[in-house]
């Protein structure tokens, strides 16, 4: 039997980091500042207190501490709150990739897809971003206006898993 539990987790501070141009000069700075470089797309890094999920070419979603952030980009992007319009939701368990292709476009089943990847995938008609946290768990980041459509899709789905 495919074990997955589904678990929603608390708020909490999440935001886009977008830039818009001169990434170099942004990613340079970053680096100083920051002690470790932007994360490769469809990566993450970071440190206990600021963790950077890279989904696309010039955004990543940042949790935990953005204060430095603003200097850091200058007029060459901008940092938003988003967590507002979030739900963090935590797939564990032998089945979290079995139970992200139900249903969706995006093969978490592949060995590709370890420790530290993320994507952005259509799961269900919806935007859902991923990121790997361990070998048994996966975080999913999504849109508060369907949380309730998703959970009960992955709860009944989670139920025919073998």
């Amino acid at each position: 039997m495919t074990e997955v539990t589904i678990s929603t987790l608390p708020a909490a501070p999440l935001w886009a980091f977008e830039i818009w141009r001169n990434p170099d000069a942004v990613a340079t700075r970053f680096a100083a500042a920051m002690g470790f470089a932007l994360p490769k797309m469809g990566t993450s890094g970071g440190s206990d207190a600021l963790r950077l999920i890279r989904y696309e070419p010039t955004v990543w979603l940042l949790e935990g501490d953005a204060s430095a952030l603003p200097s850091i980009l200058d007029t060459d992007g901008a940092l938003t709150a988003i967590g507002g319009g979030i739900t963090r939701v935590l797939l564990s368990g032998t089945g979290w990739r079995r139970l992200l292709m139900e249903g969706g476009v995006f093969d978490a089943e592949s060995p590709a897809f370890a420790v530290g990847c993320s994507a952005s995938t259509i799961i269900d008609h919806v935007n859902i971003r991923l990121h790997v946290q361990s070998e048994e768990s996966c975080l999913a980041y999504v849109p508060l206006s369907y949380t309730q459509g998703i959970l009960h899709f992955w709860q009944e789905a989670a139920k025919a898993l073998d």
